[in-house]
Parts: structure tokens; C-alpha cells; sequence
């Protein structure tokens, strides 16, 4: 006989994994062999977890790029239809809350995109004891009266790599999460540090930048810190959460190259344990002027888009402004279309994903005809789409949708007044 069985050590308390084996020896005795699996298994559990939160993450991001498509034609007919009314007029104010239901909607799609690590991100060298200090200001009334802030952060904690802003996100949500966990009151503590830890999957020591957000709440039970960074999974009541709130933090940290390590217990309260790749490069902190967007223009913009609605809306939005426009709705039809025009194009704007032949064939095909032609890439999902189609190169330009009547006008006049 043999099978696998439970066992609580006596010593620590500690739950183990036995697979036991019986067999008979001679004379009336039974020989009984027991190995602990108990690591094999959790590292088969982690395996199963990651490949369902990798599958959930593709379809999160799917969404996510349908929507925005989406969401990019709602708001820049909205924006056209708005040019010319005067604020305070019934069809004005009609369209501005168009356009804020449709801005909501885009941030919805923004932590699902966080979630699915698929989200723009702008990462740069920073002190993450400066955003910890600057936040505890913000921090104090979010969590009301009744929850005292604790910090502790190191004086040479260094330096990651990584979006402030996201950062910002991934504590407000973390502090948001703890604040409803202590509906009676209690202790909210925010410590950084540096440590040394073996990843998930590594063999070696690395350095890294541990933020813990820790509380004194009602924790959680095992079910739950199973499944609690799955998007719209919530153990709030209907109505008191949309369950991405956590799902956001997983996507910001490993898109950050980091991970969360989470210890709780219910009745014992929470611990959330980030752990963000240390660097030794230094602060860089940008001087450079902003240059005043003049959005209006006269060059020839070849528009590459499968979606029609999403080309319509942006073509008539260029050629109100003074654009030339060629349409196309893939790359072969471009190719054509460009093959046909005997004047230079000045900008190729295309979608990165399409059937046929994508963006990034589409440019390569026709930088060769047309070398000092700009390209703008547009996409549902992130920049990151760029290294995913193989783009490598730093001098391509990168428009998320959904965009604005704005966002987009500003984006082309910047990409075609750069130097060549």
C-alpha cells in the first residue's frame, strides 16, 4: 500500500507532506517508509498558480486592447463633437460626462492592463524612501482617525528602477486594502529596507529593496491569499470593491521585475512583502524645457488601422487639422497605397497588431523606400508591444489607445518636430 498523507510535526506545529509506503516483512511486522514532499509539492501548487494567473493576465490584456479600441473612438467623436460648443450648453455638458464615463471606463482598463503587465509604464532611477516620506501626508487621512501610521525606512535604502507614479498606486492600494481589514481601528505599518533574497525560480543571492506594508487586521485564510491578486476576486460585500485593486499591485511589481511575498492569518492580521531589484545608478532628474505642442500641420500621414472605426475617427481628426491622410486598413493595402503616392509620406501611424502583415513589418518594408519617413506606433495594449514585435531600436514613437482628440494631435506633432 501507499499514498500521501498529512502530518503535523510535534516540534514546530508545522504541517508536512508524507508519502507514506507499507509492505510486509517477516515475521508479523509491516515496514513503513515515509518521504517528505513536502517542497515538491508546494512547488507544484506555485507552478499550477502561476500558469492560472499567466492565462487570466492574457485574457485580462485581451480585454483590455478590445476595449480600448473601443473607448478611443467614444472619446475622440466626443472631443469633435464638444469643438465648438460653448461650456454650459445641454449638448456640451451631455458630452463631457460621455467623455468622463469613457475615462472611468479607461481606468478600468489601465488595471487590467496593470494586472496582465501590460501597461505603460515610464521607469526611472528613484529613492524609494522619498516617495514613502512624501506619501505619508496622503496616506494619514486615507486611513481615517482610527488607524495609527508606523514607518521605519532605512536611511541608505537604495535606489530601484521603476514608474513613481505606479509605486504611488501600488501603497494607496495596499493601504486602502488594509484600512477596510481594520474596520475597528488598529495599526498600519510602512517599512523599507534593503535585503538579500533568492528570488522564485533562482539559485543565487540578489539585492533588492524590500517595501512592507504590514497591518494589525482581520488577515486572511489560506483559500483566500491563494486567489487574491486574480482580477475582480474580492471578499468584500457586492458592492464595496471592484477586486482589482490587488491584481493591480501583482501587475506593477513584476512588470517592475519584482515580487510580492504575502504572510496572513485571520485574526492575526496582514503582511505584504515587496521586493523591487536594487541598482547603484544614480538619480536622474530631467531639465529639459517642454517644448509648446503646435498640433496643426500640412504633411502627408499614411494611417494604417484594421479597426475602421478607430481609422475614421483618427483620419478625420488629422485632416481637420490640416494633415494629408492615406488610409489603409493592413500592411499589405499600405504598401500598396504608398507604392501609388509619388510624393515623400512624412509619418507611417500604424497599428502594431493586425492580420496580414503587422506594424512593425509594415515599417521596415517601407522604411526602405521612404528612409526619412517618421513612424508613430499605435496599440490597444503597452510600449511593451514594441519589444514583443521585436522593435528594439529607441528612436520609434508610441501612442496608447485609448486616445484623445488631444492626445493624439499632440503625439504627431511631436514625432514629426523631432530631428531626423
Amino acid at each position: 500500500l501507499q499514498g500521501e498523507v498529512d502530518r503535523t510535526t510535534s516540534l514546530t506545529g508545522e504541517k508536512r507532506r508524507l508519502f507514506v509506503t507499507y509492505s510486509p516483512a517477516p515475521p508479523d511486522l509491516v515496514l513503513v517508509h515515509a518521504e517528505d514532499i513536502t517542497a515538491r509539492v508546494q512547488l507544484e501548487q506555485q507552478l499550477r498558480q502561476g500558469q492560472k494567473m499567466e492565462a487570466i493576465g492574457r485574457l485580462a490584456g485581451g480585454v483590455a486592447h478590445d476595449f480600448n479600441n473601443l473607448l478611443a473612438v467614444i472619446l475622440s467623436y466626443a472631443d469633435l463633437a464638444s469643438d465648438g460648443l460653448a461650456p454650459g450648453e445641454q449638448r456640451h455638458e451631455d458630452l463631457q460626462q460621455i467623455q468622463k464615463a469613457a475615462r472611468r471606463a479607461t481606468e478600468l482598463t489601465r488595471q487590467l492592463l496593470a494586472f496582465s503587465r501590460q501597461q505603460v509604464l515610464q521607469p526611472r532611477i528613484v529613492e524609494l524612501n522619498g516617495i514613502l516620506v512624501a506619501m505619508q501626508q496622503m496616506l494619514a487621512p486615507l486611513l481615517g482617525a482610527d488607524i495609527e501610521l508606523v514607518t521605519a525606512f532605512e536611511d541608505d535604502t537604495g535606489r530601484v528602477l521603476a514608474d513613481p507614479g505606479q509605486l504611488e498606486q501600488v501603497v494607496m492600494n495596499l493601504a486602502v486594502n488594509a484600512r477596510d481589514a481594520m474596520p475597528e481601528g488598529g495599526t498600519l505599518s510602512l517599512e523599507a529596507r534593503n535585503t538579500e533574497i533568492v528570488p522564485p525560480g533562482g539559485d543565487s543571492l540578489c539585492r533588492y529593496v524590500l517595501l512592507e506594508v504590514r497591518d494589525t487586521g482581520t488577515g486572511m485564510d489560506a483559500a483566500t491569499c491563494a486567489r487574491i491578486f486574480e482580477p475582480f476576486f474580492t471578499s468584500k460585500a457586492v458592492g464595496k470593491g471592484t477586486g482589482l485593486g490587488l491584481a493591480t499591485v501583482f501587475g506593477i511589481v513584476e512588470q517592475s521585475g519584482g515580487f510580492i511575498v504575502v504572510d496572513s492569518e485571520l485574526g492575526r492580521g496582514s503582511s505584504f512583502k515587496i521586493y523591487l531589484p536594487r541598482t547603484d545608478r544614480p538619480e536622474k532628474i530631467s531639465d529639459s524645457p517642454v517644448r509648446a505642442a503646435k498640433n496643426a500641420g500640412s504633411e502627408t500621414i499614411l494611417l494604417v488601422e484594421d479597426e475602421e472605426q478607430v481609422r475614421t475617427v483618427a483620419g478625420l481628426i488629422l485632416r481637420r487639422n490640416g494633415y494629408r491622410v492615406l488610409e489603409a486598413n493592413d500592411g499589405f493595402e499600405a504598401l500598396a497605397v504608398a507604392g501609388g503616392h509619388d510624393a515623400p509620406i512624412d509619418l507611417l501611424l500604424t497599428d502594431m497588431s493586425m492580420p496580414k502583415m503587422g506594424g512593425a513589418k509594415l515599417a521596415e518594408a517601407l522604411g526602405k523606400e521612404h528612409p526619412r519617413m517618421k513612424i508613430l506606433f499605435v496599440s490597444g495594449y503597452t510600449d511593451d508591444a514594441l519589444v514583443r514585435h521585436g522593435i528594439t531600436s529607441a528612436g520609434f514613437a508610441f501612442l496608447q489607445k485609448p486616445f484623445t482628440l488631444d492626445t493624439l494631435l499632440v503625439k504627431v506633432r511631436e514625432v514629426l518636430d523631432e530631428n531626423p
